[in-house]
Order: structure tokens, then C-alpha cells, then sequence
């Protein structure tokens, strides 16, 4: 390859490592905070765009509108993996915000179908799109960020904070919906209330803009868009020069991002729905939770640069195909509140060997020139796939009066996970980064 002569970026300091990490990371939380705010707010919106007399029928269409967001992440995954790969990833991160935002401030204002009958759940659909495409392109543009800002010898640790940031987002989305719960009536938040969280999502991701262009860019992608005659990244590029790294990332990602979607999103649904908790209680059991499970991503990121990513990602697959149908049965009996908050974050703590890593271990597998859209393609594909799918599928099982093939369905697409973990080496000691 030939070099032009271009000078080289000034070395970045631990400070401005660290600054620059925290400012991703914030934004992170915001993008994320504005994608999971539908699924919090589901059970009080979903009669407002889907009137019936059946709850699990309303629930059901507005998770095939959360299903079909998803579908817009691998476009948006193409598009801004590319954009971040040529233009930066800062570039990336700055254009995901906008997407997010809007699409939260177009859902804060739709009128229900009471108003204007089928174009309620159109533009609600619209608006998940938006966000759809936005969250396709925030993941690789965001896990890429994190871990060429990161030091060798904590990449894990920091790319961590990808998932810290992710589980901040749900959880801030739980703690509004707790305080709303508070401050409203029910009849409230079923009319007015649910368009709160939204308006302050779009209004939160305007600030989150302003940040992101701010940001310093990173190392890597400075030092590559200095060398000259090499692939652009593209989607042929891609898929020409690294399939296999491609076919892992999916394969990889599967029984993950289901197991991931089955104990955070679906759950709260599962607790109202099946367990028979109140609203409120099911929200506090989950907010609960998912604070815990959010502290233990960097205890893990850590663990693994001292030994490695592949046992963790080992630990999840093992404890995940032997634990997963005993935890959700076990849930759909359960009477006190602490026993089912003690078997969902049993369930999260064996989650946490994938979604504490996996942001690092998909960035190590690319060189800088193709890595946003190698890391976020494939994961959106498998992403959409299984975990866009996972409320839908768990809802229709139920359903159809088969709620237990729900949990055999996680259970084995953690075990096709399982072999790939067993056969991939460990990408802290191959690392492209």
C-alpha cells in the first residue's frame, strides 16, 4: 500500500481517551434510552394504535411494529457502517442521534386511532423505522469507537461500557415509567402520560448532537484515511474479503442478542402477562434488576483482559442451554416479587458473558478500513433475525397455548452459539485493532 503524505494525528492522552470514551458512551445511553422507551410504554400505548378487546392481541401487534423496526437495521447498518468507515465514526455517531431523535419526537405527537383511524399505526411504524435505521448504524459506529479509543490493555473493560450505556438507556426508560406510574393515574398514562418519555427522548438526543460533534475521532480511522489504495468499505468488500468474519459475527450473535431480548424487553411483558404481576410491580423487579446486571458488564469486560474473551463467552453458552427453561418456568409460578427478581437476574448474570464482550470481540475480527460495517452488519442481520423477533415469537407461542417452546427455542439457539464459541479463537490474542 501506498502512503500519502499526510500528517499523522497527535498521540491522545489517557485524558482524552477517557473524555472521549464517557462522551461516546453518554450518547449511547441517550440513542438507547429513546430505542427501548416503546418497549417500557408498550403496555399502556398499544390500546391507544391497536384497539381490541384482547391485551395479548394489542401486544402482539405492537411487537410486530417493534419486529419490523429491527428490519430497518441492517440498512441502516450498511449505510452508516460505510458512512463511519469513510467519513469517521464520529460522523456515524453524529448522524445516528438525529434518526433516534426525531423518530421519538414523531411518536410523542401521532394521534391515536381514535382520531385518525389506520394512519395512527402507519406513522407509528414510520417513526420505528426512522429509529430502526438509526440504531442499525449506532451499534457498529459506536462498539467501533469504543474500542479504538480504548488502550490495548483494556479494551475489554471499556467497549464494555457499550452495553453499560445500552442497559443505562432501558433502565432510565423503567425509572420514567416508574415515576410516571407515581405521579399519573392509570387512565392518565393510558392517554396522555405514555407521550412524556418520548417528548423528552427527542428532546434529550438534541443535546446528545451537540455533543457528539464534539467528540475527538479516533487514532485508527485517522491513521487509515491516510493510506491510500486500499478497498472502500462496501458491502461487496465486505463479503468478498472477510466471509468467514462475517458468517462468525452472526452465528455468534444469535443465541445472545435472543437471550438478551428474552430477559430484558420480553421480560417485563412476561411478568405482567404470564407470572400475573401488576404493572408497577413488574416494572420495579425489572428496573431492579437490570441496575445490577448493567453494573457487572465492566467487572466482565475486565475479566477478560486479564483472561481472555473466549471463556466468557463459553461460561454464558454452557450455563445458558442448562438454566434457561428452568428460569422461565420456574418464573411462571412464582408468587413473590424477590423470587422473581432473583431468577431474572439469574438469567441476566448468565447473559452478561456475551453482552459484556461481544462489542470488542466483533471489533478484533476487522481491520480499521472495513470495521464499523463488518461490525455491524452481520450483527444487525442476526439481530434482526432473533432478537427483533424474540417478543413476537414468545408472544405467538403463547398464543397458540405452546408458551414453553418459547424457552426450548433460547435454549437452542444459545446451543448453536455454544459450538461457535467452542471452535472460534480468542480475539484478544488475535486482535486486528
Amino acid at each position: 500500500m501506498e502512503h500519502i503524505a499526510l500528517p499523522l494525528p497527535a498521540q491522545i492522552t489517557r485524558q482524552d481517551r477517557l473524555r472521549s470514551i464517557l462522551g461516546g458512551s453518554v450518547g449511547n445511553l441517550i440513542e438507547w434510552y429513546d430505542w427501548y422507551v416503546y418497549s417500557a410504554f408498550t403496555l399502556y400505548f398499544a390500546p391507544v394504535f391497536f384497539p381490541s378487546d384482547d391485551s395479548t392481541a394489542q401486544l402482539l401487534n405492537a411487537a410486530a411494529i417493534f419486529a419490523v423496526g429491527f428490519l430497518m437495521r441492517p440498512l441502516g447498518a450498511w449505510l452508516m457502517g460505510m458512512y463511519a468507515d469513510r467519513r469517521g465514526r464520529k460522523a456515524g455517531l453524529t448522524l445516528s442521534v438525529m434518526l433516534m431523535g426525531g423518530g421519538s419526537l414523531m411518536i410523542a405527537v401521532i394521534p391515536g386511532y381514535a382520531a385518525i383511524g389506520v394512519f395512527a399505526p402507519m406513522l407509528l411504524l414510520v417513526a420505528r423505522l426512522m429509529q430502526g435505521l438509526s440504531v442499525g448504524g449506532e451499534y457498529g459506529a459506536s462498539a467501533t469507537y469504543l474500542s479504538e479509543m480504548a488502550d490495548k490493555d483494556h479494551r475489554g473493560f471499556f467497549s464494555s461500557f457499550q452495553y453499560v450505556t445500552l442497559i443505562a438507556g432501558q433502565l432510565l426508560a423503567l425509572c420514567v415509567l416508574l415515576l410516571l406510574q407515581l405521579a399519573l393515574t392509570e387512565s392518565q398514562l393510558e392517554s396522555w402520560g405514555w407521550r412524556v418519555p418520548f417528548a423528552v427522548g427527542g428532546l434529550m438526543a438534541i443535546g446528545v448532537y451537540r455533543l457528539r460533534r464534539g467528540l475527538r475521532e479516533t487514532e485508527a480511522f485517522e491513521q487509515n484515511a491516510a493510506i491510500s489504495e486500499q478497498p472502500s468499505s462496501s458491502g461487496w468488500t465486505l463479503i468478498r474479503r472477510h466471509p468467514r468474519e462475517v458468517l462468525l459475527v452472526m452465528a455468534l450473535t444469535a443465541g445472545g442478542t435472543l437471550a438478551f431480548y428474552a430477559y430484558s424487553t420480553y421480560m417485563q411483558k412476561f411478568l405482567v402477562n404470564s407470572a400475573g404481576f401488576g404493572r408497577q410491580t413488574a416494572t420495579a423487579i425489572m428496573a431492579s434488576a437490570l441496575f445490577i446486571y448493567m453494573l457487572l458488564q465492566p467487572i466482565a469486560g475486565w475479566i477478560s483482559d486479564r483472561i481472555g474473551r473466549k471463556p466468557l463467552l463459553l461460561a454464558f453458552g454452557i450455563c445458558g442451554v442448562l438454566f434457561t427453561t428452568a428460569i422461565f418456568t420456574r418464573l411462571e409460578t412464582v408468587t413473590s416479587s424477590f423470587g422473581a427478581f432473583l431468577l431474572v437476574l439469574s438469567g441476566l448474570v448468565i447473559v452478561t458473558g456475551y453482552t459484556s464482550i461481544n462489542a470488542i470481540v466483533k471489533a478484533e475480527l476487522f481491520p480499521a478500513n472495513i470495521r464499523a460495517l463488518g461490525v455491524a452488519l452481520p450483527y444487525a442481520l442476526a439481530n434482526t433475525l432473533f432478537g427483533g423477533t424474540a417478543e413476537y415469537a414468545a408472544l405467538w407461542m403463547k398464543q397458540a397455548a405452546m408458551e414453553s417452546g418459547f424457552y426450548w427455542y433460547v435454549t437452542g439457539m444459545i446451543a448453536v452459539s455454544l459450538i461457535v464459541y467452542l471452535r472460534m479463537p480468542d480475539t484478544r490474542t488475535t486482535s486486528r485493532i
